[in-house]
């Protein structure tokens, strides 16, 4: 596999290692926007791998309760959570079609307000057409954005089935004609004032805001810088290896709501 990058999008099958339950809740297509501190590099398909961490219960209560808050706001109120939440494994793709701050994204008035209410981090990466793996596959991740191995993907590809979003998005293009024209800066003239705000003054979704970016913020960073995982140019042991892979599967960059 590749290492990590932010730079020029110059991918082949890209994977992002996420934390549980953001990860399965992605793929599902009960969440749309993928939260990051750095905007995304890619569009098109991303492939979703979820980390080695075993989320605890009362993170998983308090991200489905947040979801359940911002779809009700949009008159969804049955919405079906995954029975499990792997780890460990790839899990399936989404299309990235587009990347936006935060204050665009709660601005944007086209979009429902349940979408503008995931905004709550720098940069809101726009996620469309879920698609989950049958048999998600037991594979080790990396941070960042990477390749998958030509194995992998070529076995992924084959075994996947499209997801029934409970609210599926579409986030049109400034420019249809380039697929990165939705960036950050592309809707900043909209940006004039954002219903979404006023929402989040209703008690129950500020506590559900609230829980969620508190489940957010258990995972330390303080192992960010530590060296990739590489199948080539790395004369360390087995040993090593394994410390190194275990502190990047519980330092994957801090899920965001």
């Amino acid at each position: 596999m590749g290492s990590r990058s932010r730079g020029n999008g110059n991918y082949t099958n890209p994977c992002l290692t996420m934390h549980q339950p953001w990860a399965s809740l992605l793929v599902h297509g009960i969440k749309r926007i993928e939260g990051r501190s750095w905007h995304s590099p890619i569009r098109g398909r991303l492939w979703i791998h979820a980390a080695g961490k075993v989320p605890d219960p009362a993170t998983i209560k308090a991200m489905e309760d947040f979801y359940r808050e911002i779809y009700a706001v949009n008159g969804i109120t049955d919405l079906k959570f995954p029975e499990h939440y792997p780890i460990s494994r790839l899990l399936g793709c989404v299309e990235v079609v587009g990347c936006v701050t935060r204050e665009e994204l709660v601005c944007w008035e086209e979009l429902p307000e349940g979408v503008r209410l995931e905004g709550q981090t720098d940069y809101c990466w726009l996620c469309e057409q879920p698609q989950k793996l049958i048999v998600p596959f037991e594979m080790r991740g990396f941070q960042g954005v990477y390749n998958l191995e030509k194995k992998i993907y070529e076995a992924a590809a084959r075994g996947l089935c499209p997801v029934k979003a409970p609210l599926p998005v579409k986030f049109p293009l400034p420019n249809p004609r380039d697929p990165f024209s939705l960036k950050p800066g592309s809707l900043a003239s909209n940006s004039n004032g954002s219903k979404a705000s006023e929402t989040e003054k209703r008690p129950s979704l500020s506590a559900a805001i609230a829980g969620a970016q508190a489940a957010a913020t258990q995972f330390s960073k303080k192992n960010s810088d530590r060296p990739m995982i590489q199948d080539r140019d790395m004369p360390v042991s087995t040993r090593t290896r394994n410390k190194w892979k275990e502190e990047i599967e519980t330092s994957i960059e801090a899920p965001n709501v």
